[in-house]
């Protein structure tokens, strides 16, 4: 399957891939990134064998949206974004979301166990 159509068709998918990658991790790491007039907190994962991010990112206009970042036969970068509706926005656990909104506030990056949000 394409990553085009895992985007547009498989969303959900690469949602709960990345949240049981990351909740599966002993600590989470919620980043503060921007560029231009664009802000946004971004926690990822990376598969190094297949040369493939995908990341969640909330924007300071509250929106998220999933990023896949990879690079094909030819070693030439892609990136995709989707953004997420509402159904998939409640996939993503109200403590994670949170953590997510306090990082692109502060504009400041954020450790901390994923014990937390699994609690949550």
């Amino acid at each position: 399957m394409k990553y085009e159509e895992l985007m547009n068709n498989h969303a959900d998918k690469l949602i709960d891939q990345l949240l049981v990658h990351v909740l599966g991790e002993e600590s989470v790491e919620v980043h503060f990134d921007f560029q231009d007039e664009d802000q946004w907190s971004v926690v990822s994962m990376h598969q190094y064998e297949e040369d493939l991010e995908i990341s969640l990112r909330l924007h300071l206009d509250k929106h998220f949206d999933l990023f896949l970042g990879y690079y094909d036969d030819e070693d030439e970068f892609h990136e995709l974004t989707h953004v997420l509706n509402e159904k998939e926005t409640e996939q993503i656990p109200i403590g994670l979301q949170k953590i997510m909104k306090k990082v692109v506030d502060d504009e400041q990056g954020l450790r901390f166990k994923s014990a937390l949000i699994k609690q949550s």
